[in-house]
């Protein structure tokens, strides 16, 4: 026989076999392409139900949590990339042992060495692939995103970057912080839902509290009516009472629910308002604490 008659028949044979192999991966690449996009899309859709949520007395829960189009895009692309570079992988090895094992390659000794470096690897690279098992979970759940204001334990600060390895984040003071997937046991994202300003406002416990607590009521009533607040309010500010009584010195407590992150600026307003009503009003602020002797005022 030939070698042109050879080569024929094991085009015939073994050679369709390697091209059905061929097609079948191609086949099998383009059909989880197709799953891996629809389904990353419905998981990444679910989050969006958040801007429609209500709290228990039915106000819309505006958020920050970037759950616009350009968050949502970033996330399908970066979980679908992933999925599909495993699934391509994956597809491609299985693919090229089969074909190995059809031309009569021995696949025993190549098997035997995968396994031994694979298990080395798998020693070596255990906090590696946690980092990035870590990094896959908090994409898909959509735990946080670049501009969200996070605790992570170790460091809080605003996400700067997320990759699959780590989570780089700026803290108030301007310092990077560099946190392993991995090493991230909670995180607390102070950017999604709502932000709750909680605002103390001393006065003097001579004071009659009735009054002062109309003042304060009177603030916050003139706080949510003000255009360049209302947008930040979930809900107008609500007086809770007196919190305590300490010494000479009454405190009023009052809340304010708002959108993540404005909640410090909120405090800030409330409190120089509070304070420009009481000199109005001629409320007392708590009395002064003593000098020791021999000091100056």
């Amino acid at each position: 026989m030939s070698a042109a008659q050879r080569a024929q028949e094991w085009l015939l044979s073994d050679g369709l076999r390697v091209l059905a192999t061929i097609a079948i991966a191609l086949v099998a690449r383009w059909a989880l392409h197709r799953v891996v996009g629809r389904t990353v899309a419905r998981m990444t859709e679910r989050s969006t139900q958040r801007a429609g949520e209500t709290d228990a007395e039915g106000n819309l829960l505006k958020t920050t949590t970037g759950l616009s189009g350009e968050r949502h895009r970033a996330r399908v692309q970066t979980v679908g990339s992933l999925l599909r570079s495993v699934g391509t992988f994956v597809i491609g090895i299985v693919a090229g042992l089969t074909v190995m094992g059809l031309i009569g390659l021995p696949l025993g000794p190549l098997l035997a060495s995968a396994g031994v470096g694979g298990v080395a690897i798998g020693f070596g690279a255990q906090s590696l692939v946690k980092d990035f098992l870590s990094g896959i979970f908090m994409i898909f759940e959509d735990q946080y995103g670049v501009g969200d204001v996070v605790d992570t334990g170790e460091a809080i600060g605003t996400i700067e970057e997320v990759t699959l390895r780590i989570t780089r984040l700026r803290d108030v003071d301007g310092v990077v912080w560099y946190v392993r997937n991995g090493e991230i046991v909670r995180i607390g994202n102070r950017s999604q839902g709502y932000g709750a300003a909680w605002v103390e406002l001393p006065v003097s416990y001579r004071e009659d509290i009735s009054r002062v607590l109309g003042v304060v009521r009177g603030v916050c009533e003139t706080f949510a009516a003000d255009p360049e607040w209302e947008p930040k309010l979930i809900e107008p500010p609500t007086v809770l009472g007196v919190d305590s009584i300490t010494g000479q010195t009454v405190t009023i407590k009052v809340l304010a629910k708002c959108l993540a992150g404005e909640q410090f600026a909120v405090q800030r307003e409330l409190r120089a308002r509070a304070k420009e009503a009481f000199d109005a009003e001629g409320i007392q602020g708590p009395p002064l604490p003593p000098f020791a002797p021999g000091t100056q005022p």
